[in-house]
C-alpha cells in the first residue's frame, strides 16, 4: 500500500484478463518462491508501476475467501519510493484520500484495510487522576491544536458522575478538532453520552461473545491468545505491551520490540505499542509491525 505524508494513497483497476479484472485494489501480487512478503512486494511495484520502493513497513495480514481460492493476503505500508507510478500493465491507477473511495467497484478484501487507514498514528490515554483535570485539559486542548485524533478516556479512580461529567468535557474539545473518543472498559457510559467507541480490557475481550455494536471498538492485549480473541471478534485494533518499563504497571515485565514484534506479525486487525513509549518511538514501532504509538504521559509532555 502506498501512502503519501498527507494520507492518500493508491488503488489500481485490475487489468483486462486476470481474475477480478476491473475491480481496484491495492497494488501488488503474488509471493514467489524463495520470496519474503517485502521483496516480493518491491519486485511487484517495479513491475506493475515503475517504481523502486524505500521504505516498507509490515503492517497487516489478513485470510480472505473469494469464490476461486483462499488468499493470504500482506498488507505493507509503502511510505517513501523513487519514480512515478506508470503503468506498466494497461491498468489504472488513482490516488485516493481517506472516507468513501472514488472508485469502483473495491475488492472486498480491502473493505476493512480502508478503515484501518482511518486511524491514526498516535492513540493517548488521559491520566487527569495523576495530573489534575485542569492541567490534563490544557494539555489535551495543546495535543490537539498539533493534531491528535484518538483519545481514550481511562480514569479508574473517578466515581461515576464525575467520570461522566470529565469524558462530555474531553469529547466537547475533541469534536471540535473532529478527533474521536473511546470510553475504557466502559460500554453502557459511552453509550449514554454518544462516545465514538468502547476500549475493552483486556479481561472484557476474553469473556466478550460479539463485538460491542460501536463504531469503533479496540482492546487491550497482552499475548498471543488475547489477540487472536480480538480478531476473532473483528475489533477495529488493538494495543499490546509494555514495550517497555512504564509507571501505570510498574510490576509488568516488558516485552520489548523483539517479543512485541512476534505478537504484531500476521496480525489482521491493526496493532498499536504501548508502554513508556512516545512520538519519538514511531520508527522502531513501524518497523516492529505497530501502526502507531499509544501513550499516556507523553502525549500531554509536549507543549507549543
Amino acid at each position: 500500500m502506498l501512502q503519501r505524508p498527507d494520507g492518500s494513497f493508491l488503488l489500481a483497476q485490475r487489468p483486462r484478463g486476470k481474475v477480478c479484472e476491473g475491480y481496484w485494489e491495492f497494488p501488488g501480487g503474488k509471493i514467489e518462491e524463495g520470496e519474503s512478503p517485502s521483496q516480493a512486494l518491491c519486485r511487484e511495484l517495479d513491475e506493475e508501476l515503475g517504481i523502486q520502493a524505500q521504505r516498507i513497513f509490515p503492517w497487516l495480514t489478513r485470510m480472505y475467501s473469494y469464490p476461486h481460492a483462499l488468499v493470504k493476503l500482506h498488507f505493507m505500508r509503502v511510505v517513501q519510493w523513487s519514480g512515478d507510478p506508470v503503468s506498466r500493465e494497461a491498468q489504472a491507477f488513482a490516488w485516493q484520500r481517506l472516507g468513501t473511495p472514488g472508485v469502483s467497484p473495491l475488492l472486498s478484501a480491502n473493505t476493512a484495510v480502508l478503515k484501518a487507514l482511518e486511524l491514526p498514528d498516535l492513540y493517548a490515554i488521559t491520566n487527569a487522576s495523576e495530573s489534575g483535570e485542569s492541567e490534563f485539559l490544557a494539555g489535551l486542548d495543546d495535543a490537539l491544536a498539533r493534531g491528535l485524533r484518538l483519545v481514550q478516556v481511562r480514569e479508574k479512580s473517578f466515581e461515576k458522575k464525575r467520570l461522566r461529567h470529565f469524558v462530555i468535557e474531553v469529547m466537547r474539545r475533541c469534536r471540535h478538532h473532529g478527533a474521536k473518543v473511546l470510553i475504557n472498559g466502559d460500554a453502557e457510559l459511552a453509550n449514554d453520552v454518544g462516545a465514538d467507541g468502547v476500549h475493552l480490557t483486556a479481561r472484557q475481550l476474553m469473556r466478550a461473545n460479539s463485538r460491542p455494536q460501536f463504531n469503533w471498538c479496540a482492546a487491550s492485549c497482552h499475548d498471543e491468545r488475547e489477540l487472536q480473541r480480538a480478531a476473532k471478534l473483528e475489533l477495529d485494533f488493538v494495543v499490546a505491551g509494555p514495550v517497555n518499563v512504564t509507571p501505570t504497571h510498574p510490576q509488568a515485565r516488558p516485552l520489548g520490540w523483539t517479543r512485541f514484534r512476534q505478537l504484531a506479525v500476521d496480525t489482521p486487525i491493526p496493532v498499536y505499542a504501548l508502554g513508556g513509549l512516545g512520538r519519538v518511538d514511531l520508527p522502531d514501532a513501524w518497523v516492529s509491525g505497530a501502526h502507531g504509538v499509544a501513550m499516556m504521559r507523553a502525549a500531554w509532555l509536549e507543549r507549543s
